[in-house]
């Protein structure tokens, strides 16, 4: 069964906008739509062999419909498996006498087995590409004597990349408990570089912990051997533990990482860590991560390297999911205030800068691409001092920059793509949608005439009469073609919906409901009525997705209007 559900997505052909009743409908429910359209699409009632033929269709669709939502076994592998689930010979996916709870505690048994045969096969790539680059020369420039005497005056500024440095990584699950690491990186700095390749084998010994063993050999530090640990002490606080031995010409330069950390509160975590080695520090630190911010403050003691920082970072509610930030780091090398922003341009790529001022490193904009599990740095060193001709130009270059290629390049790649992406469902959901149209041509001539008697009785009384409704995708006034191509007239399957001078439509696809279908597959719609109650013009614009109720007075059309 697991297999099966593994090779497509779970059809969900939605039984509960089809008999216009909420998911959480109760028996009686069912039965009287069910009864009211088994009234309306009986083909016993139609004597043209062509409806006949039509309404047996749409009569057995709904009878299976009430068949499964009315049993409470094949209802609830409905909600969990889609139609798809239902249609699997013998009940094969889970014994029919079991209970909806134990159903979906089966459901998700198999959910858990099918994510660990997808883990074993993902080696989940990780990878880091830097490329630092040495713009010094646009800022400062070198007297002029000397570049009398070099021969370079009145040439161009001189731009060099110093460094560089490529990291991959791979995983690779052995069992569901086991996993090896394979990583490696490559340096290189002003014509001198190395490399280093490392392979760890990590154990998930219980839901506590995890151990890790860890080798590794390099050009530039020579053989590593390394053990690393994880442990839950309590709900609220853990440990680990990182001990290494690098093997060099120099002897043997062991090292210990420890740290410890608790939950302050539902979004504050509190650090404590001790280093000691070749760079022996005390660091403690409090980071505080919410909806709309992070905050971290720290305090180490170290050699060679002590200092206090203080960083903020304020998120933005929006699609792009734009952050900007802040920070401040003062110690024994200096001062260094950073600040940036990063944006999400595309749906699997985010983009950021910062600005780096301090003394006496200078002037400093680092660049940083995140793709997917890929990372693109630049980091580019504009200048030793702190000149503020070069902080103005690395803060409003990059957000100039940005807005040009955001207004000419991603906007409308990411618009191609979309439209690509609607025309790939379109052609694919096409036969699909051509069915659904006759499904719902066919009962629109199906409710024609009990749509009569509805009309003739609620004009008797000053009731609920539909005069026009639409659904489909609205656009904008000036384009009425384009709006008729987008919208479908359901008027007639609307009627025919109203009992008693009242219409409740339930929180689902109005898609589904018997006479609609989708005019536009993958777009927003929405369902737009005008109608008369007790004699005054209604009018009511609701989404796709939202319940409604007619008639309301918030929906009276005033007469000046």
């Amino acid at each position: 069964m697991a297999a099966a559900l593994e090779e497509d997505e779970i059809d969900n052909d939605d039984y509960y906008s089809l008999l216009n009743v909420r998911r959480e409908a109760t028996q009686d429910e069912l039965k009287a739509s069910y009864r009211r359209l088994c009234m309306l699409y009986h083909p016993d009632k139609h004597r043209d062999p062509e409806l006949k033929s039509q309404a047996e269709q749409l009569f057995n669709l709904v009878h299976q419909a009430y068949e499964v939502l009315s049993d409470p076994q094949s209802r609830a592998i409905y909600d969990i498996y889609g139609k798809r689930g239902l249609d699997v010979e013998g009940w094969e996916i889970v014994e029919r006498k079991r209970t909806p709870a134990e159903i979906r505690e089966e459901y998700e048994r198999l959910q858990r087995e099918r994510e660990e045969r997808r883990l074993q096969q993902r080696t989940n790539p990780k990878g880091t590409i830097s490329v630092g680059i040495d713009a010094t020369d646009l800022f400062d420039h070198y007297e002029e004597d000397y570049e009398e005497i070099s021969g370079g005056g009145g040439g161009l500024p001189h731009i060099e990349i110093n460094r560089m440095h490529i990291s991959q990584s791979i995983e690779a699950p052995l069992t569901t408990s086991d996993t090896a690491i394979l990583s490696g990186s490559l340096s290189t700095h002003n014509g001198n570089g190395g490399g280093n390749i490392n392979l760890a084998l990590r154990r998930v010994t219980s839901a506590k912990g995890w151990g890790e063993v860890e080798f590794g050999a390099g050009d530039t530090h020579g053989p590593l051997f390394g053990l690393k640990i994880f442990r839950n002490l309590t709900s609220r606080c853990f440990t680990t533990a990182h001990c290494g031995m690098q093997f060099s010409s120099r002897g043997i330069r062991p090292g210990l990482t420890t740290m410890l950390a608790r939950h302050l509160d539902k979004n504050t975590m509190g650090y404590l860590q001790w280093r000691w080695g070749t760079q022996s520090s005390m660091n403690s630190s409090i980071v505080r991560d919410t909806k709309s911010s992070h905050f971290t403050f720290a305090v180490q003691l170290g050699i060679p390297h002590t200092f206090i920082m203080m960083s903020y970072q304020y998120k933005f509610q929006d699609d792009d999911q734009t952050k900007i930030k802040g920070s401040v780091k003062s110690g024994f090398f200096g001062t260094v205030v950073e600040y940036g922003a990063e944006t999400k341009i595309s749906r699997h790529s985010v983009l950021g800068a910062t600005v780096s001022v301090g003394v006496p490193q200078g002037v400093s904009l680092k660049i940083k691409l995140n793709r997917a599990s890929q990372t693109y740095l630049f980091p580019i060193h504009l200048t030793d001092q702190l000149l503020p001709s070069a902080v103005f130009y690395a803060t409003v270059g990059p957000l100039v920059f940005y807005l040009a290629i955001q207004r000419l390049v991603i906007r409308p790649y990411l618009r191609a793509q979309q439209e690509q992406e609607l025309e790939k469902q379109r052609e694919s959901s096409a036969s699909d949608i051509a069915k659904k149209k006759q499904e719902a041509e066919a009962a629109v001539l199906l409710m024609q005439e009990s749509v009569r008697r509805i009309i003739e009785a609620e004009e008797s009384k000053m009731g609920l009469i539909i005069l026009n409704a639409w659904y489909g995708k609205f656009v904008t006034d000036n384009s009425r073609k384009h709006e008729r191509a987008r919208v479908i007239d359901v008027t007639v399957p609307l009627q025919c919906l109203v009992k008693d001078s009242k219409l409740v439509l339930t929180e689902a696809s109005k898609a589904g409901l018997p006479g609609f279908y989708d005019p536009c597959v993958g777009e927003e719609k929405s369902l737009k009525v005008l109608y008369q109650f007790r004699g005054v013009m209604h009018q009511v614009l609701c989404g796709d997705t939202e319940a409604l109720r007619i008639p309301k007075q918030s929906h009276r059309i005033d007469n000046d209007s």
